[in-house]
């Protein structure tokens, strides 16, 4: 094997091998305390000011619950909701959003 297919190899191998996809099914056990105020499709509440969380993508999702958790983004409730939650349970949650219809 030459050196250029190698390195080719070990890329592709490094950018698509080892990503993890996201468990649904744990976003979704994750989703139940979040429904209590997005609903339980994540339709929001309008009257209490809770956003819908449909038609969002994971990536969006993922980014806002960073931002949440970080302090990015100021908003006392959603921070001690994110505060425990894992890199993981962020990823899962954020997959399971994404499917909210």
């Amino acid at each position: 094997m030459s050196k250029t297919s190698a390195l080719f190899a070990m890329l592709f191998c490094c950018s698509f091998g080892t990503a993890s996809a996201a468990d649904l099914a744990a976003g979704k056990a994750k989703y139940a305390i979040c429904a209590g105020c997005h609903g339980p499709t994540g339709g929001g509440n309008e009257a209490m000011k809770y956003p819908k969380l449909t038609g969002r993508d994971a990536a969006f999702v993922r980014e806002q619950l960073d931002a949440f958790r970080t302090g990015k983004r100021d908003n006392a409730t959603m921070k001690v909701m994110t505060a425990g939650l894992s890199e993981s349970d962020m990823d899962n949650l954020a997959a399971y959003i994404a499917t909210l219809e």
